[in-house]
């Protein structure tokens, strides 16, 4: 089911918005799907992405959490999620969960 809807979704992946990319990888890792083509498709349209302001912690938490639970790799995203996350300057924004997600992703991936 996972790869035959993969295939619907990823012509269509630079129509969906921050929380609708961070669910998909949310919930194909959480039943350990792992489509390569979906994770490095969503990866480098997150990655061309002028900023990420409209990726709130949670989303960003999910998406690096994803990829490293089905030990997927994709250095631009990590760095380009690192990097804005530095940028903020202040991690009050973001839940307990979200940052020790976060720390593990990096940690594992």
């Amino acid at each position: 089911f996972f790869d035959v809807l993969a295939l619907e979704v990823v012509p269509r992946l630079e129509t969906f918005n921050a929380q609708d990319i961070s669910n998909m990888l949310w919930a194909y890792a959480n039943v350990k799907a792992s489509n390569p083509q979906l994770f490095l498709e969503s990866g480098d349209i997150i990655v061309a992405h002028q900023n990420l302001e409209n990726f709130y912690p949670q989303a960003l938490s999910n998406i690096v959490w994803a990829y490293a639970t089905v030990d997927k790799s994709h250095p631009k995203l990590f760095k380009k999620v690192a990097h804005h996350i530095i940028a903020l300057n202040n991690l009050g924004d973001f839940k307990p969960q979200e940052l020790s997600n976060i720390v593990w992703a990096n940690a594992t991936a």
